[in-house]
Formats: structure tokens, C-alpha cells, sequence
């Protein structure tokens, strides 16, 4: 009986602060937002509609230069490889400085070194889903694309690559707080992805040694994946979740572990 009623107070005291973890990272959103995009003209729709200006363009100059590319429509393949990617750039280069621009929040009880670097990346990562939503169903309905194969795997390479962003993020967050020159290395360092992230290529495409050599890459599984929803079997395409799930794993607990180490070193901007 007594476990029981142990167990039942147990269960009640982590919904109570799910509740206010939940409150908490509400609060710190709508905080970002304003801070970022104010009130004023769009205000925090800007949160989706840069990224649909900017693969609207993409999509533009691709389709003008190449109607299909290997058999796949090429406005269809732009979408698959720039939303991804605005995803994945969004949420790790956002995290930098996030730490101590959050600092003076830190005398709420409640309130945690990672819940700014989780509620910021929230807030990109749902302008960006809302933009691929919106950005989809235009070119959908515009007739320039096929529908979706699977959307369980467009989910699945989407969350992924959410993740696996955050995760690098939390590790650029915490050595921006170390090393000054840290955050001068975030852009380099996804300009330097791009060739090997997958946005520009298929693994089936590559030669043998080329396509061992990508799958190394946890982004090109995220791309493969996602493209396997969007086009099913008209492509061949190279993915393990269980590999992309490790990767996404150890790379979070390294990041939380240097956002532990980190607090110590945050001074205020």
C-alpha cells in the first residue's frame, strides 16, 4: 500500500515539474522572439517567412538552370536539401553566445543554464518546420513537385537532423563561453559541411569508396532519410538509424557535459 501511494506521489511530483519546465520553456520563447523580431511590421513571422524567401530562391535558380537532375524533379530535390539545411545552420549558429546572453535569467529557481539553449532552439526549429509545411503545400499545389512518399520518414530525417544540430550547438554554446575565437569558427565550419553534408548529393550517386566514406557523416543520413520520404523507391537511397541515433546521442552528452563545465566560465555581455 505504502508503495503504492510512493509511486502515485512520485509520478504527481514529475508531472508538476514537467508543468513548469513546460511554462518555463514557454516563457523563454516568447522571450526570444520579442527580443529578436519585436512587435513591430511581421514581428515573429519572420521566423518563417526568411526561410521561405530564401528556398524560394534557391528553388528559383536551381529550376532555372536544370529542370531534373538523375530522374528527380529539381525544384523537389532543392526543397529536400535547402530546408534541411537552413534547419541544421539555424539551430547550431544560434546557440553561440546564447549562454550568457540568458545569464541574467539564472536567479529564477526554476530556471537552467540549458533551458535558453533548449527554448532557442525550439523556436527555430518550429519556424522552420512551419516554413517547410507552408513552402511544401505552395509548390504542391503549384503542381512543381510529386506528393510525399512516407511522412514518417520525412518526420524521422527532420527530427534527426533537429537533434543533431542542438547537439553540435550545445558543444559551440559551451566553447563560446571558453575560447573567444569560438564563435568565429561556427560559420566556417558549416560552410565546410556543405560539401559533405549531403545537401548536394545522393550516397547512391558516389563511388564505392566516396559512399563508405559520407556514411561516416551523421548529416548525410539525416538527408538520405528525409529524401527517402520525399521520393520513396524512385531513388535508392542510404541511411541507419541506429547509427544516426548513437551519433545523435554521444554528441548530446557531449554537449551537455561542456555546457556543465561552461557555467563556471559565463560572464555576462
Amino acid at each position: 500500500m505504502n508503495t503504492k501511494y510512493g509511486a502515485t506521489g512520485g509520478f504527481m511530483q514529475f508531472m508538476v515539474g514537467l508543468r513548469i519546465q513546460a511554462r518555463v520553456l514557454g516563457a523563454l520563447i516568447m522571450r526570444e522572439v520579442l527580443a529578436r523580431y519585436g512587435r513591430e511590421n511581421l514581428g515573429f513571422l519572420w521566423l518563417i517567412v526568411e526561410p521561405m524567401i530564401l528556398t524560394g530562391g534557391v528553388m528559383a535558380m536551381w529550376s532555372l538552370m536544370k529542370h531534373e537532375s538523375h530522374g528527380l524533379v529539381i525544384v523537389a530535390f532543392a526543397l529536400s536539401g535547402y530546408m534541411p539545411l537552413t534547419l541544421w545552420r539555424h539551430v547550431t549558429s544560434h546557440s553561440v553566445s546564447c549562454l550568457r546572453q540568458n545569464l541574467p535569467l539564472m536567479y529564477h529557481r526554476q530556471i537552467r543554464l540549458h533551458d535558453a539553449l533548449i527554448a532557442r532552439a525550439l523556436m527555430e526549429i518550429g519556424g522552420i518546420t512551419a516554413a517547410l509545411v507552408i513552402t511544401y503545400v505552395i509548390v504542391r499545389l503549384l503542381g512543381f513537385i510529386e506528393p510525399y512518399r512516407d511522412l514518417g520518414l520525412i518526420f524521422a530525417g527532420w527530427m534527426f537532423t533537429a537533434w543533431f544540430a542542438f547537439a553540435v550547438g550545445l558543444i559551440f554554446a559551451a566553447a563560446s563561453e571558453r575560447f573567444e575565437f569560438a564563435d568565429k569558427l561556427v560559420q566556417p565550419f558549416q560552410y565546410l559541411m556543405l560539401p559533405v553534408s549531403g545537401m548536394f548529393f545522393m550516397v547512391a550517386w558516389l563511388p564505392g569508396e566516396a559512399r563508405e566514406l559520407a556514411l561516416y557523416v551523421p548529416l548525410v543520413h539525416c538527408f538520405e532519410l528525409f529524401r527517402a520520404g520525399i521520393f520513396g523507391d524512385t531513388l535508392k537511397t542510404y541511411y541507419d538509424i541506429g547509427y544516426l541515433f548513437k551519433a545523435c546521442l554521444f554528441t548530446t552528452a557531449a554537449g551537455l557535459y561542456f555546457v556543465n563545465e561552461a557555467r563556471h566560465h559565463v560572464k555576462f555581455e
